[in-house]
């Protein structure tokens, strides 16, 4: 139990930097969160079109792990995100993660240039399927590649009071 309080504490160093940190209050649908603006900063959408895109990441030093590499929770997220996007790109509404399944392949350093591409598979009702690739530019070696499934049914009021229903039918 020590070993793993060691493990986890700051240090002074540590400390400093999470003091130094610029955390404002979040309103929800306003802008993008701390949490999305640290796993996303720096990504660049390459090409949308309906129930695709393809993105370009270079992996950042904040998103790795102690051996430099993109670390796993990071590759979970990037697969969340551009999978959920790819849903909206497809036309349909907001939804929530239900399922991941990630295949980790290989790793990626800091300043390798990853190209991660989207994919819906298909809609049953409330729920949507997308696959999403990471990829290594320079190598052309797979990183990871996840399913991703979500689910949608919700229902939000516009500024008049219009209750706008997101179900899909399709």
């Amino acid at each position: 139990m020590e070993k793993a309080r060691e493990a986890l504490s700051l240090g002074a160093e540590g400390s400093e930097r999470v003091a130094s940190l610029d955390v404002r209050p979040h309103r929800a649908g306003d802008a993008a969160s701390f949490y999305e603006g640290f796993a996303l900063r720096g990504i660049r959408v390459d090409r949308i079109q309906r129930g695709s895109l393809s993105c370009t990441f270079k992996v950042p030093p904040r998103l790795t792990d102690v051996s430099g590499n993109l670390s796993a929770g990071a590759i979970a997220n990037l697969v969340d995100e551009v999978g959920g996007a790819a849903v909206h790109a497809d036309g349909h509404h907001m939804k929530v993660s239900v399922d991941m399944s990630i295949s980790y392949m290989s790793t990626a350093k800091v300043d390798d240039e990853l190209e991660i591409t989207s994919s819906v598979l298909g809609h049953k009702g409330g729920y949507s399927g997308t696959y999403v690739l990471l990829r290594n530019k320079t190598t052309g070696e797979i990183v990871a590649e996840g399913r991703h499934s979500l689910f949608g049914n919700l229902r939000s009021k516009d500024s008049n009071g219009h209750i706008w229903g997101v179900m899909d039918k399709s």
